[in-house]
């Protein structure tokens, strides 16, 4: 259910970011809602969930956006899988990771995709690409420093809700089976 959900919500994701994506610019910079929201799945659910956005949200904004089919899926499973590394590293700093993961990896994602759309499309005359797309990152890791801690914190709070703990004593008895029929035999 859960690789479902990261399906549906990178498709929904993805028909964001290329509608409405465009009215939330600054200046010239639009943000990359897929790749940002992907880091925080790998970071709160799993790498399994995030693999699945990374590889269904870059369809979905390859076909839509009319890019070379799997180019942007490239760029965002690179990504998926270095923050999936990245937060078993830094793993007791779960609500800081998606912030430092996607301030190096929207800089990796960008010039993955910008040597995939140079190999594979007509070439970008850009002298400096680099700083062309620093903006753009500063942007995506403002946004993950506004969503990712508190969607990690939910989701590690609803995970410790379902948790049994084995240390409590229960209030209901288990009986042997001696014990029921002891219970259930009538007494002299």
């Amino acid at each position: 259910m859960t690789l479902l959900l990261a399906a549906v919500g990178a498709t929904v994701t993805a028909l964001l970011e290329l509608t409405v994506g465009p009215y939330l610019k600054v200046g010239i910079v639009e943000p990359h809602l897929v790749l940002v929201l992907g880091i925080i799945v790998t970071v709160a659910v799993g790498l399994e969930a995030g693999l699945v956005w990374a590889f269904v949200g870059g369809l979905v904004i390859d076909v839509l956006a009319q890019r070379p089919l799997g180019s942007t899926s490239f760029a965002l499973l690179i990504c998926v899988g270095a923050t999936s590394v990245l937060a078993g590293l830094f793993s007791r700093f779960r609500l800081l990771v998606p912030i430092l993961a996607t301030f190096f990896l929207s800089l990796v994602y960008s010039m993955i995709h910008f040597v995939a759309l140079n190999a594979l499309a007509s070439p970008i005359p850009v002298s400096d690409p680099v700083s062309l797309v620093l903006p753009a990152v500063v942007y995506d890791t403002i946004l993950a420093a506004l969503i990712g801690p508190l969607v990690v914190s939910i989701h590690d709070r609803r995970i410790d809700a379902d948790r049994v703990d084995w240390g409590a004593s229960s209030s209901t008895t288990v009986r042997s089976r001696s014990d029921r029929s002891r219970a259930s035999s009538p007494s002299r």
